[in-house]
């Protein structure tokens, strides 16, 4: 629900500011990016507040601040306005993410906990995936931006009061431990989160240009949505298959195997101009993110201490928040002056040199300093 009333308003925000505000492309980019950068700078204070204070309270206490914002775009009347609201929304989110994965990790039982980290990345995923699809099938319906932030702020609303139910394991107190910077980022997780970000640095060029590329290029009008669909039945027939072999601790062997079959989605992506390439593609990357993402998540959890869960948690979102700011940055500026081919055969290859890394360091690093 924490994704789902996000990706609602997603990618109706910018014809929202258009039509609404008559800002230009360049201002569209720059009041969007603060909810981005916002989210980002909050993510390794979030680790560290999860870690050390009561993490059912700082879950609540964001999440309840995240629903309200969405009232604010009702209300805001001014470009000035939905500017100020539209970043401030990025600190909640940013730290509700965190805490509710940290929580997620705290009420699963330690034998299944592999396998459950998986499920709970799923529903993530599958919410990411459907929700503009939704949001743009309502917007075509009724034509009402104000009907979708009455339903984002319903649905976070309703997110909210089923983590109200939660029950947590007790924590032992301790002594809160003196703030340095492995309390902010896990620095053993080091190597894996720039692995993290090559591949999230390939999505941020592929979600954010797909559209245009496929109508200009393809001749795709609508195309988007199904892509994304397709995308997330990947995601859940590699979830459910990826479930077993996480159940029995073959992290590592998940991770190997995701990276690499995602690396041929993205070459399939660049390679062939035409609708099987397009929406093969999407079946490919799906079903590689679906083994690669859960099996990174744990890897992080394992390489941090039960204090550390927060942290390792927020490494693994800034790495890939960091690497899908770079896509969408970069991949503008190759998509600009060269091309969109090119700017997907520039995914490709930093993809490739992700795959490399892990395969060459980080996953030899996780396993001689691996926890668990």
């Amino acid at each position: 629900m924490i994704f789902f009333s996000f990706m609602l308003l997603t990618p109706l925000l910018p014809i929202y500011m258009a039509e609404t505000f008559h800002a230009d492309k360049d201002l569209i980019g720059l009041v969007l990016s603060g909810y981005t950068l916002m989210a980002l700078l909050m993510r390794p204070f979030s680790g560290y507040l999860v870690d050390s204070f009561p993490r059912k309270a700082v879950l609540l206490i964001s999440y309840i601040i995240f629903s309200v914002l969405f009232a604010g775009y009702v209300v805001a009347g001014t470009i000035l306005l939905f500017a100020i609201i539209r970043t401030l929304h990025g600190i909640p989110f940013g730290a509700v993410t965190v805490a509710n994965s940290t929580v997620a990790i705290d009420v699963l039982p330690a034998s299944r906990r592999s396998e459950g980290i998986g499920y709970y990345g799923l529903s993530n995923n599958i919410a990411t995936a459907i929700g503009p699809t939704i949001a743009i099938l309502i917007y075509e319906a009724c034509q009402s931006y104000e009907l979708l932030f009455a339903l984002s702020l319903l649905i976070s609303a309703m997110g909210f009061g089923l983590c109200c139910t939660l029950k947590l394991p007790k924590r032992e107190t301790k002594k809160r431990p003196p703030i340095s910077l492995d309390r902010f980022i896990l620095l053993k997780g080091k190597w894996l989160g720039m692995a993290m970000c090559c591949y999230s640095f390939s999505y941020g060029v592929l979600a954010t240009y797909i559209a245009i590329y496929g109508k200009q290029e393809l001749g795709i009008t609508s195309g988007t949505g199904l892509f994304f669909m397709i995308l997330s039945i990947g995601l859940i027939l590699s979830r459910l298959v990826g479930s077993r072999s996480l159940r029995k601790g073959r992290i590592v062997e998940n991770a190997s195997f995701g990276v690499v079959v995602s690396l041929f989605g993205y070459l399939l992506f660049a390679a062939v101009h035409s609708p099987w390439g397009f929406y093969g593609a999407a079946l490919i990357i799906g079903l590689g993110n679906g083994h690669m993402f859960p099996a990174f998540q744990n890897m992080f959890i394992n390489l941090a201490s039960h204090e550390q869960r927060g942290t390792a948690n927020s490494t693994l979102l800034v790495s890939w928040d960091i690497g899908m700011g770079l896509g969408i940055l970069i991949g503008g500026a190759i998509a600009e002056y060269m091309g969109y081919t090119a700017a997907f055969w520039g995914a490709w290859v930093v993809n490739v040199m992700g795959v490399m890394l892990f395969l060459l360091i980080a996953r030899r690093h996780y396993i001689l300093n691996r926890l668990r």
